[in-house]
């Protein structure tokens, strides 16, 4: 079938090795949208001190999982699996901080002389940290060449949220011995003081969830949200993940990554190796991670259902 159309997934990239982690490090923290100084030059020397500071432990952790972020091949694996769900559509991803860049993405599309562009961002809450971002970098560096159709966020979709519920379900059947812990990445308090509206789109998420879970019988001992990923000294969006896992000393805990829709440094080493090191010292009797979405059946679905 000839490819009509095309759909690029936007994500922040991760690092396949050492340098690639200090070209993640660097283009991050030179994202106005991150650090937000309006001198690009200021910005450039202050995202160098940064790295410099960050690099080596950065790596040490990257180390543990292998040396490498497994983003990058679950992308692949997601990709040939909507080829099969969207057969119209000529699909790639563009990264922000880590190859393959947008430009890449836009040289792949204009060979297949497509026009329609559909940008889905891989975040499922809006951020202007993230799917501003991402969308941003494509649509500017495309300099509009495209008819583009936008997917801004889409963690209302029935069929996502289905997925999601599917993946907990597979992880755990005794759910009345758990207490279930929707994390998501934090952000700094001034940026959603700020009017970024990503904390209140996760709350309504774990709502959805919730009421979702309720409706199936599916009835955890207790049901609650943190953000994990704080870095530096200033004010972080609360509760932290390290302070709400104190609660459930002698208890067992089922954490899902909330605002990851594929396995990254963020879930397997953070979530599955640094907390659970935190839950052990506090006395947490067991500890489970579910995997994010990556190529679920369901997931894929519900793509085909948003950008539809």
């Amino acid at each position: 079938m000839k490819k009509t159309k095309a759909l690029v997934l936007l994500n922040m990239g991760a690092a396949r090795n050492k340098n690639e982690l200090e070209t993640f490090l660097l283009n991050m923290f030179n994202d106005e949208n991150i650090l937000n100084i309006k001198s690009s030059f200021l910005r450039s020397i202050l995202a160098s001190f940064i790295v410099m500071l960050r690099h080596e432990k950065a790596w040490e952790n990257y180390k543990l999982i292998g040396g490498s972020s497994p983003l990058h091949k679950l992308t692949d694996i997601l990709i040939k699996k909507l080829e099969e769900y969207l057969p119209e559509y000529y699909i790639v991803v563009a990264n922000r901080y880590t190859p393959p860049y947008a430009n890449e993405a836009i040289e792949k599309i204009m060979k297949q002389n497509i026009e329609d562009v559909t940008l889905l961002p891989l975040y499922p809450q809006y951020s202007t940290t993230t799917t501003k971002s991402s969308l941003e970098d494509f649509v500017n560096t495309s300099e509009f060449r495209f008819n583009f159709k936008i997917i801004k966020e889409f963690y209302k979709d029935e069929l996502y949220n289905r997925a999601i519920v599917q993946n907990i379900k597979d992880k755990i059947n005794n759910y009345g011995e758990y207490n279930l812990i929707f994390s998501a990445h934090g952000l700094p308090q001034n940026i959603v003081d700020n009017g970024d509206p990503y904390q209140i789109q996760i709350e309504n998420n774990v709502e959805i969830l919730s009421e979702m879970l309720k409706k199936q019988n599916i009835n955890f001992e207790s049901i609650s949200l943190a953000y994990q990923s704080k870095v530096g000294p200033m004010q972080w969006l609360t509760p932290s993940l390290d302070d709400s896992l104190k609660d459930f000393k002698d208890k067992n805990v089922l954490i899902y990554p909330i605002s990851f829709i594929i396995d990254n440094s963020e879930t397997i080493f953070e979530l599955e190796i640094e907390y659970e090191e935190i839950a052990k010292e506090i006395g947490i009797n067991e500890y489970k991670v579910v995997t994010c979405l990556n190529d679920s059946d369901i997931f894929c679905e519900a793509i085909k259902n948003i950008i539809k």
